[in-house]
């Protein structure tokens, strides 16, 4: 006799199954019908599970999205004060999130391209929380001294834009990764482009090589 299935089990299998349809045909391509005969059960139970579409996309959202996982790995960093961690915490939780499953990346961009609502309830519950974790944490640093006077905003999304993009590339383009290119050094590399352009550091002389702070003569003794 096989097993019954669960109202849990039942509502993640829509979950699982409209995302993968909606990633595959877009939005405007996939009916609630064919979503319900792919799961194996009727209209009118899809409905019983999920009220209307919107609590579909953001059951889907929930279900897929690692921002929890991201702010989790980031914000122990930050509370550590480990300026690396914090952007390596983002970076490598993003790509392997995405790496492990595309399906989101790909309803955001069906999303975006049909005007569909997911992009906006995507970006205001979930994208706006990644970027103002980091431009509050940039703006921290600068107050501290330790990051150049930039655009904390600006400077958050060039450190995710540098990961979706790689992301882009090989995920959706499907550039196969050079052998030596692993996962940990796309981070490494990225972490030290962006911590390299936000760091303050001592003004160069003519010749461009950097000085060091002037020690005055009490430190020193």
């Amino acid at each position: 006799m096989s097993r019954r299935v669960t109202g849990f089990e039942r509502r993640q299998q829509i979950i699982d199954t409209a995302a993968t349809l909606f990633a595959q045909k877009g939005f405007r391509g996939t009916t609630t019908r064919e979503i319900a005969q792919a799961v194996g059960v009727s209209e009118a139970a899809l409905f019983k599970y999920f009220v209307n579409k919107k609590d579909l996309y953001t059951a889907i959202i929930d279900s897929k999205s690692k921002t929890e996982e991201v702010l989790g790995a980031a914000g122990a960093a930050a509370a550590r004060g480990d300026d690396r961690g914090v952007f390596e915490a983002v970076a490598l939780t993003l790509i392997e999130g995405i790496t492990q499953d595309t399906t989101l990346m790909r309803l955001l961009l069906f999303s975006a391209l049909e005007g569909h609502d997911l992009s906006t309830i995507f970006f205001e519950t979930r994208v706006r929380k990644v970027h103002q974790f980091l431009r509050r944490y940039i703006e921290t640093r600068i107050t501290e001294g330790a990051f150049r006077t930039i655009d904390p905003l600006l400077a958050a999304r060039s450190l995710v834009g540098m990961v979706i993009h790689y992301l882009l590339i090989h995920e959706l383009f499907g550039v196969k990764r050079p052998p030596q290119h692993s996962t940990k050094k796309a981070v490494d590399t990225f972490v030290n482009l962006f911590l390299g352009g936000v760091r303050l550091v001592p003004d160069a002389g003519k010749d461009g090589r950097q000085r060091r702070p002037k020690v005055s003569a009490r430190r020193q003794r």
